[in-house]
């Protein structure tokens, strides 16, 4: 049984260039073992079933398995980094045989693309990756023992695939892979279709659906997060839990990037409403910056008017650390160091005539000149807008 390229780590990873790209992968590559079992989930509402992790010994027959009790599955989410050839050949098998489209929302490296160029349908996001390279065995100290590709080669074009496509794939060595862009996959017949991060149900958990993924999904998504972990760390599961009951629920990516973004921003609006004046005031300034540096009428209504504060940290000029803009950091430390306020600061209510940006700049920077504290925090968090002491957690106990 030949054992394809397990590719180390590539899921947190991000390929520099697209475009006929063979990189050398040794340092990253390991020959020598095989990684955990895939996991291998069912998706809300019964459509949708999602693997991830290598293809070892029992992949396919776990898959038959659930789709055999799960008659109603039409699409097959893949996520791996390689594995055995046999057990890529037999998902690819399967979902021939079962008519399933094919969905990479992340990566489907060596023998994945075996099961993945049998879909029905074969769906990419813009910034998938998938990997081709020559099969290989390992040998007796773990090198690699490139061996004849005469049955990928005939499975790949009876798939469809572009017979020059084809012979690059299997023409890179089993140390390299070769990361094709979108055009050239739709070209070669590899992919039939590039979907949306709003089309599809979220894949980001299918590694790791607990709550100390959702986590990690989360700082991922918005660094600044990380600053109520160690202060206030149920803010920080709170929202992770809310993260994952949407995944669960099958949302797409990008409402869940919305979702989350949202409850940043809410969260940090909270900590400031319990801020001191003079942390309120470096506040106004840093708005009033970061909607001069907006570039746009829509970005900058956003910051001055709904009180986007994740926005308005994006949009600061500057370098971006894994905690977010170090400017609004710094501000939001100021803000956690003190107490908690009783509730969260509501998104402001839009007014009935919506202020241009200059108008919004004109009004924080008159207020921040006369030096108007109360005026600044109803402007920031609207007329409920004030100092609370006391440490509930929206939505807990």
């Amino acid at each position: 049984m030949l054992a394809c390229l397990g590719l180390a780590g590539v899921a947190g990873t991000q390929t520099p260039a697209f475009g006929g790209l063979s990189r050398n992968l040794e340092a990253v590559i390991d020959t020598a073992s095989d990684g955990p079992p895939a996991r291998v989930t069912l998706g809300p509402g019964g459509r949708d079933v999602r693997l991830w992790g290598d293809l070892n010994d029992g992949t396919a027959a776990r898959l038959r398995r659930l789709l055999d009790a799960n008659p109603g599955v039409t699409r097959l989410h893949l996520t791996s980094d390689g594995g055995l050839v046999d057990e890529g050949v037999a998902i690819g098998d399967l979902v021939a045989e079962r008519g399933l489209a094919t969905y990479v929302p992340d990566y489907c490296v060596s023998a994945c693309t075996l099961a993945f160029v049998r879909g029905r349908e074969r769906l990419i996001v813009a910034d998938s990756r998938l990997g081709f390279h020559a099969p290989y065995e390992p040998g007796l100290f773990g090198q690699m023992v490139q061996v004849d590709a005469s049955d990928e080669r005939g499975r790949y074009l009876a798939a469809g695939l572009e017979p020059t496509f084809v012979d690059q794939a299997l023409a890179t060595p089993s140390r390299d892979i070769w990361i094709p862009d979108p055009a050239r996959l739709r070209a070669a017949g590899v992919v039939t279709g590039v979907v949306g991060p709003g089309d599809l149900p979220d894949s980001t958990l299918d590694d790791d659906d607990s709550l100390g993924g959702a986590r990690a999904a989360a700082l991922r998504a918005v660094g600044l997060l990380s600053a109520f972990a160690a202060p206030r760390p149920g803010v920080l599961d709170g929202i992770a839990a809310r993260y994952r009951e949407a995944y669960r629920q099958g949302r797409s990516e990008s409402e869940g990037l919305d979702l989350l973004r949202d409850e940043a921003a809410g969260a940090m609006r909270s900590a400031f409403a319990g801020a001191d004046d003079a942390t309120l005031a470096a506040l106004g300034r840093l708005l009033l910056d970061a909607m001069a540096a907006s570039g746009s009428e829509e970005t900058c209504r956003a910051i001055g008017r709904d009180g986007d504060l994740v926005t308005a940290a994006e949009t600061l000029p500057g370098r971006r650390g894994p905690g977010g803009n170090p400017r609004m950091r710094a501000l939001l430390d100021r803000a956690l160091a003190g107490p908690a306020p009783a509730g969260p600061a509501a998104a402001l209510p839009r007014p009935a005539h919506a202020l241009a940006c200059a108008d919004l700049r004109r009004r924080l920077a008159g207020i921040l000149a006369r030096g108007e504290a109360p005026q600044l925090r109803e402007t920031l968090f609207g007329r409920g807008g004030r100092r609370l002491e006391a440490s509930a957690l929206p939505g807990e106990p």
